[in-house]
């Protein structure tokens, strides 16, 4: 069995969220394709917050790469997958190493300066959206991109998929409390709605704690590290989904509430165009009250028009078939 490393920072091997959802399904797609996916990590954390002064994001993975080398190079790994630009420099010891970005150097985001030299020395990338293969052309002149979406899982999709147990007053938010995610919004969205039971939920267990600084509204519930099966049973008992993010490189719980027929609430920035069928709506910060508000008065339930795109662009199987064509060339 052919093998590749998967490089992610520890902390995001650690948590309930994209990055680590994303790397369990590529390992179990990789095995029904006879590649191993090999999980590295560095042996340490540059920061429990990935922002402490000096060392924040792409900077702070410099000091691992002697960590991630000696790992590749004892699994005896040739082909590397690597989520964070910080260690773009393994193509100097890996000639066959693509950037899968969990990020991108989008002006909106904290941090983007320090991306960006790493962005520089990219060559080959996969990615998300064709927003983004367009991002890689014009901003970093790299053409040598494939766009494979991170799939839901269609058994979970269809198993939780109840319309009659949709609560009418019921709005989802999933989130990080980090500046670009602006989770301020939902709750300030529900102090003024209080008839409407908002529901955030955090993929680590470390927002709850930082998430003490805001005042919280008696509507609003909170939950922390979701399982898979958790997340679209409580999907699927919400009306309308919300995202308030300011980018995303993919939004997966934006393709996973499509899945489950949400009515869903979008940022309006181009990076969400995939998000796109008869029951998305975009807008931003001075109108997704009123937007939300109309989507909760709609006398849609469930959207089929929804559902029936995302299994069609964002599946399980749409991203084993991607990987499937990758791996037959890259390998």
């Amino acid at each position: 069995m052919k093998k590749i490393g998967l490089v992610m920072r520890k902390i995001q091997f650690a948590e309930a969220q994209g990055p680590r959802v994303f790397a369990e399904r590529l390992q179990t797609i990789g095995r029904e394709l006879g590649v191993e996916v090999v999980f590295i990590s560095p042996d340490r954390y540059v920061s429990d917050y990935d922002q402490e002064k000096g060392f924040e994001y792409e900077k702070g993975d410099l000091c691992n790469y002697d960590v991630v080398i000696e790992k590749l190079q004892q699994e005896k790994i040739e082909h590397v997958i690597y989520t964070v630009s910080g260690f773009s420099f393994l193509k100097l010891f890996f000639e066959k190493s693509v950037l899968f970005p969990h990020s991108y150097p989008n002006p909106s985001l904290t941090g983007h300066e320090m991306m960006r030299p790493f962005y520089d020395i990219v060559d080959k990338a996969i990615v998300h959206t064709d927003y983004l293969k367009q991002s890689f052309r014009d901003d970093f002149n790299v053409t040598d991109v494939d766009v494979i979406p991170i799939g839901f899982e269609e058994r979970l999709a269809l198993e939780h998929y109840d319309p009659s147990q949709v609560v009418g007053n019921r709005v989802l938010w999933i989130g990080r409390d980090e500046p670009n995610r602006r989770p301020d919004l939902p709750l300030a969205y529900a102090r003024s709605n209080p008839d409407v039971e908002v529901v955030m939920v955090f993929g680590g267990m470390r927002y709850k704690e930082s998430m003490k600084k805001y005042e919280i509204p008696s509507n609003v519930k909170m939950h922390f590290a979701l399982s898979r099966p958790e997340i679209f049973e409580l999907m699927n008992s919400a009306k309308v989904y919300w995202s308030s993010s300011v980018f995303d490189t993919f939004a997966m719980p934006l393709s996973e509430a499509m899945a489950m027929g949400k009515i869903v609430v979008k940022p309006e920035h181009p990076c969400y165009g995939h998000i796109s069928s008869s029951h998305t709506f975009a807008g931003n910060e001075k109108n997704w009250p009123e937007i939300v508000n109309m989507a909760l008065a709609s006398s849609t339930v469930t959207s089929d028009d929804n559902r029936e795109h995302a299994f069609h662009m964002f599946s399980n199987t749409v991203m084993k078939q991607g990987y499937e064509r990758f791996f037959e060339n890259w390998l």
